[in-house]
């Protein structure tokens, strides 16, 4: 099981790790957006500050995913914007639908396998 949890923890940081890289140094052209997703996509680069911090939250997670340090604390991070990647691609994106269930499916994972250290967070 614990090589598990390391081939997942490396793969999630990878994955956020090209998704933030590619972002901030434009390495991929960006798909054309169309319908609802459009609009939505619009909002986004719109408010000019979302994005970028969203993309810097994924960069430092990604690097702590694959350097192995503060994972738990990186996880707790990341677990909102895995969720918004989640719901966006269910329903504005479906097409993506399987790569994001894949990333919060991992997200999933490691906060299980790292639980012991998120017991003292649910004790009154």
């Amino acid at each position: 099981m614990k090589i598990a949890t390391i081939i997942v923890r490396v793969l999630i940081g990878a994955l956020l790790l090209y998704a933030s890289i590619s972002f901030f140094l434009k390495l991929m052209p960006e798909k054309v957006a169309t319908g609802d997703f459009k609009v939505f996509q619009l909002g986004l680069v719109t408010s000019t500050y979302l994005m970028p911090l969203a993309k810097g939250i994924e960069l430092l997670c990604g690097l702590s995913f694959v350097i192995g340090k503060y994972v738990t604390l990186a996880n707790i991070i990341i677990l909102p914007i895995t969720i918004n990647i989640l719901l966006i691609n269910y329903f504005l994106v479906p097409e993506q639908l399987p790569l994001a269930i894949a990333l919060f499916l991992g997200n999933l994972f490691l906060i299980y396998r790292y639980w012991n250290n998120y017991k003292t967070v649910f004790t009154p």
